[in-house]
């Protein structure tokens, strides 16, 4: 009798195998025990609802009953959204990199009855192909191996413990002239064409794009500029975004961005939105802006929740196939637009025999030039056309849980955007996203990681705290309510009560009251989204900016000081963490003044209209809730006037009341 109990869950991505003939169990302490008092090996399956190769093996093993009677005779399974507790996945995605795999999506672990990895993979076929082993072969031999030669397993199960349990540690004093260093390095891989790193496939990385950013901001190198420009051009007119919805999809699997994996992820379109705000604001290109209205449509249009929140991801298979929702024959465009077909075909990169697998991937490669208005107009009409016929299609699967740490981000992104393109109606849907967030996920001043249904995944993690308060202080520098303000203080000292490690500094990912597993996980690394530690050291620097409490730059200081060593063995993992020490050795704070009754908003949009991201915004009728040190403390209104003061951490400038002269004092 078939006993799978993933009917029971909420996330999709475990619902998706609630039907599978393998006996599934979700991640408990009852998996565990069941396994220890039984004495079988687990088998560990991690992937996510939107992850192609995760429904191929999905289909071809998992759904098979030959290869579901290997595993429910021999192992203990165990099936974990990496989405829904990606502390897990963090722990066995070391493990394999440790055993010397690349990783990737579904990861496929095997562990000895108390969760220790002893091996794994990541897909396996059931039949051996790719040069991969089948997936039954693979099965029986570790079954047969944990049965007859139990000194292998001890030796693999301590090896991989030793090497999780290894720390970079500290490293040397971190100086500022290592910021230009690790943009000199990143300048090494950089795809000088196509741009974003080189070969394929390609990632959008946002955390890598803002390192070079502030490099440029600190030294005024235009190289480095450019290559962020380049590489945001290509992404936003290749395939790996959705010229037809909005949206960028999660990487290319070629080295021009023309093939995406179709599948789409908050953090992706929340990251990149970020960044088209910051470009927009130097270059003024009617591109960014263009991609910018056209994500956040996407986000409202496809990706808001009933509650107002946002969804985690869309698939990228439908109908069983990967891309099938996006892509387009010839006879298709011109059977929808006519006469228009021929001049869209030029511009779209639409062939008779398509550019991936016989079909088109709609892009702007070899046209990324914008056109005169009127041509715009009319190739707007055609996409407006194309989507309406596309809406008719079976649409890929939605994941429509609700994660603490993307949603911040995304609220981080909506707000900046909305000064950036002067549009309040993103920020209001900024303010409800967030509000939708705490009430199903804030208890007590601590944030839950992931809600779906009713049921929170609760305590969050060390990326929910660190994220959430970053988007409170978006909130806060738009608003000037002082609310978001102590929002943002209350996640920190969360974050600081249940996730600061003591011996060896920084943050642990899980929280020191949350369910046990066979270690507390801690990373200096990005992943898909910046690390905790990263956004962590980035708002807690702008928080002693905004208050001139000095005990969180102290902590800033330590949370870098505890990684220095990983950041100088390895600048492209840890890109978030030298972003967040740039914003550490040169903040600025713009401080404005604005007596009851007038107006600062000339003075505020004077000052919001950088694109450094070291520098801060704070607009206050009065300065005297200020820490009595905050160099701003004590500063006055001209003539009753509103009034900004440019500070560094330890100076104020003086008092400047016309906006044009503030942003002088910017550049």
């Amino acid at each position: 009798m078939n006993d799978n109990q993933l009917k029971h869950e909420t996330s999709p991505y475990l619902l998706q195998h609630a039907d599978n003939p393998v006996d599934w169990r979700p991640w408990s302490a009852a998996a565990l025990a069941e396994a220890q008092q039984t004495g079988k090996p687990i088998l560990l399956s991690v992937g996510y609802a939107a992850c192609h190769w995760c429904h191929v093996m999905a289909h071809e093993s998992f759904e098979d009953s030959d290869v579901a009677a290997v595993m429910n005779r021999n192992f203990i399974n165990i099936k974990v959204d990496r989405e829904e507790r990606p502390d897990i996945d963090q722990i066995y995605m070391s493990a394999l990199h440790a055993i010397g795999e690349q990783g990737g999506w579904p990861l496929t672990m095997f562990l000895t009855p108390e969760g220790d990895p002893i091996w794994g993979g990541t897909y396996f076929p059931k039949e051996a192909k790719y040069g991969r082993p089948g997936f039954i072969q693979v099965l029986e031999a570790v079954a047969e191996t944990f049965r007859t030669d139990q000194a292998t397993i001890t030796a693999n199960r301590d090896a991989l413990r030793q090497r999780l349990e290894r720390r970079a540690g500290t490293g040397p004093a971190l100086v500022p002239e290592l910021l230009d260093e690790a943009v000199n390095q990143l300048f090494t891989i950089l795809d000088p064409v196509n741009g974003g790193t080189q070969g394929a496939p390609k990632f959008p990385n946002a955390m890598l794009f803002d390192m070079l950013w502030r490099g440029w901001c600190r030294s005024g190198r235009t190289e480095v500029r450019d290559a962020v420009l380049l590489a945001l051009r290509r992404i936003s007119q290749g395939g790996i975004y959705d010229h037809l919805g909005g949206g960028y999809a999660r990487y290319a699997v070629d080295d021009r961005w023309l093939v995406p994996h179709f599948e789409k992820m908050l953090y992706d379109n929340a990251l990149l939105l970020d960044l088209l705000a910051r470009v927009y604001t130097a270059t003024g290109d009617r591109l960014f802006a263009d991609r910018a209205t056209e994500t956040v449509g996407f986000l409202q249009r496809e990706m808001t929740t009933d509650e107002g929140a946002f969804a985690s991801s869309l698939d990228a298979d439908s109908e069983g196939e990967e891309g099938r929702f996006y892509v387009w024959s010839s006879e298709e465009i011109a059977d929808i637009l006519g006469e228009d077909a021929d001049a869209f075909g030029s511009i779209y990169g639409v062939s008779p025999g398509g550019n991936w697998e016989g079909r088109t991937i709609l892009n702007r490669l070899a046209s990324p030039q914008l056109l005169d208005k009127a041509t715009e107009s009319r190739l707007a009409d055609n996409r407006a056309r194309l989507l309406r016929a596309r809406a008719a299609r079976i649409r890929p699967g939605r994941d429509d849980k609700v994660l603490a740490d993307w949603n911040g981000l995304a609220i981080t992104a909506l707000v900046r955007a909305s000064i950036a393109f002067d549009r309040p109606d993103w920020l209001e849907q900024a303010q409800q996203t967030y509000r939708s967030v705490l009430h199903s996920m804030e208890r007590n001043g601590r944030l839950g990681h992931s809600y779906r249904a009713g049921r929170l995944v609760f305590p969050g993690l060390a990326t929910d705290h660190a994220a959430l308060s970053r988007a409170a202080l978006a909130l806060h520098a738009a608003t000037g309510d002082p609310d978001f303000l102590a929002d943002a203080e209350r996640f920190l000292a969360a974050l600081d009560a249940h996730h600061w490690n003591e011996q060896e500094g920084g943050y642990f990912w899980t929280a020191d009251d949350a369910e046990a597993l066979i270690l507390r996980p801690t990373s200096p690394a990005d992943e898909a989204v910046p690390n905790a530690n990263g956004l962590a050291v980035d708002a807690l620097v702008e928080l002693w900016m905004r208050t001139g409490k000095t005990s969180y730059r102290d902590r800033a200081d330590a949370v870098l000081k505890a990684h220095s060593g990983a950041m100088v063995q390895n600048v492209f993992a840890t890109a978030s963490l030298f972003n967040g020490f740039d914003s550490r050795i040169r903040p600025r704070t713009v401080v404005i003044v604005a007596p009851e009754g007038t107006d600062p908003s000339d003075l505020a949009n004077a000052a919001r209209s950088t694109a450094d991201p070291a520098v801060f915004v704070s607009v206050l009728s009065t300065t005297a809730d200020l820490a009595s040190d905050h160099p701003a403390s004590g500063k006055q209104a001209q003539s009753g006037k509103p009034t900004a003061f440019v500070c560094t951490a330890t100076e104020c400038s003086l008092p400047v009341t016309d906006p044009a002269a503030l942003t002088d004092k910017l550049l």
